[in-house]
Order: C-alpha cells, then structure tokens, then sequence
C-alpha cells in the first residue's frame, strides 16, 4: 500500500513518522485513534490505514484489541541492535558504491548539505533527521530489498538513539560530529568512484564512531564489552 503524497493520509503518516523519529512520540506508548483522528481530521477507516503502513516499516506495533503502540526499545532491540548495524551498514554501502545512479549520488550530496547546515545551526533534530534521510538514500543506492527493509528498521532506532544518547563531549581533541560529517564526505567519495571496498570500511568507522558515543550513555559504568559483545577475556 502507498500513500498518495499531499493528501491527509500522507500528512498524518510522514507527521507520525518525524514524531517517532524524534521521540515526541516516546518508545512503547499508545497511539489513541481518537486523538489522531482528531489531530490529522481523519476518519477511523484511512487513519487504520496508514498505522497499517507505519506497521508495515516498522514504526508502529499493531495488537488485536489493543490497539497501535509505537515500536518499543528495550535491553533485547538494543542488544539486536548492536549486532546487526555494523552488518547492515557495511553491506549498504558496498553496494551502494557497486548500483548508484548519477541521479542518487546527487540527491545524497544535497542530504549531506542539509546535514552540514543542521551542525552548523546545532538543532539536534534537524541532524538526527537529515542523518537518517541521508543513510535511507544509501540503502535505495544499494538496490537490494531485503538489505533495505532491514536498513529502514535499524534506522528508525539508530535515529531514535540518536535523539536520546549521542551528544558531543566537550574538551574533545576531535568533535565526533565533526568527524561523522567528514566520514559522509567520504562516503559520498567512495560511492562516486565504485570504491566498494573503501565504502564498506567506511560503514564501519561510521559505526564506531556511533557505537562508541552511545555506549557512554547505555552502557553500565565500567562494564567494557559493547551490548552483544562477548566479554574480554583476561590474560593469564
């Protein structure tokens, strides 16, 4: 099912969307029918529809009388989380660089300006969003839709992390905002000449740059193994 762009449906879902994303709508609570038929002027019938649509890509969670909550983060989706990304991320972007058209290399040279603009005027939402719009437009680059239905989810969660937990440490040698906006340079590079192998190396530095400032915000103090990770071993 697609949702016609301009009309009501479309409004209420790409709206329902962005508040998900940026979690004006929190991890795991209800999506009250009334309240949204009422917010986006909808009947029950096409506001059902574009929950089944959010459903469908993972933003929504729909439960037989009970209704539409939004999909909830918990210790298990962030355990999942941390080991599918850098897999996901990697693969994306080799095949990224082996399918892009001329036309997507453009359309995510503008996403990396939007996402240059959003760090320069420091709105984290802004950055969080442009962010994702420029890591969905790698993943309809790679060509593949079972890689890109897995993309769309990781993303929904890594966006919402990314509200909560990613923030810059001050007094740094190195701003990781800064680097993550030259890693997208990169990127936008190594898709440009079909250097694949430098485009899949490059999904995971960009991964450890995320990964490393999320863990200073999930993880438990002094615990040293990232969430999935099996604990280091020490040496006899």
């Amino acid at each position: 099912m697609s949702l016609k762009r301009g009309t009501a449906k479309w409004v209420a879902f790409e709206d329902l969307k962005r508040a998900i994303l940026t979690l004006e709508r929190k991890p795991g609570s209800a999506l009250e029918e009334t309240e949204l038929c009422d917010l986006y002027g909808l009947s029950r019938t096409p506001l059902r529809e574009v929950l089944q649509q959010l459903a469908g890509e993972g933003y929504v969670t729909l439960q037989l009388n009970r209704g539409a909550r939004v999909s909830d983060m918990t210790h298990l989706t962030l355990r999942d989380f941390f080991l599918a990304a850098p897999l996901i991320y990697s693969a994306i972007l080799r095949l990224a660089a082996q399918n892009a058209t001329q036309a997507q290399i453009e359309e995510l040279k503008e996403a990396q300006e939007d996402f240059r603009a959003a760090l320069e005027a420091g709105d984290v939402t802004a950055r969080a969003l442009t962010n994702d719009r420029f890591h969905r437009i790698t993943g309809h680059m790679a060509g593949n839709s079972y890689l890109l239905a897995s993309l769309d989810r990781l993303l929904i969660d890594h966006t919402r992390i990314a509200m909560t937990f990613f923030r810059p440490k001050s007094g740094a040698k190195e701003d990781p905002l800064s680097l993550a906006c030259q890693q997208h340079d990169e990127m936008i590079a190594a898709i440009e000449t079909g250097d694949e192998t430098r485009a899949a190396e490059l999904a995971l530095e960009h991964w450890a740059l995320s990964r490393d400032q999320i863990e200073l915000f999930v993880m438990p103090e002094g615990l040293e193994a990232p969430l999935g990770a099996p604990p280091k071993l020490k040496s006899a």
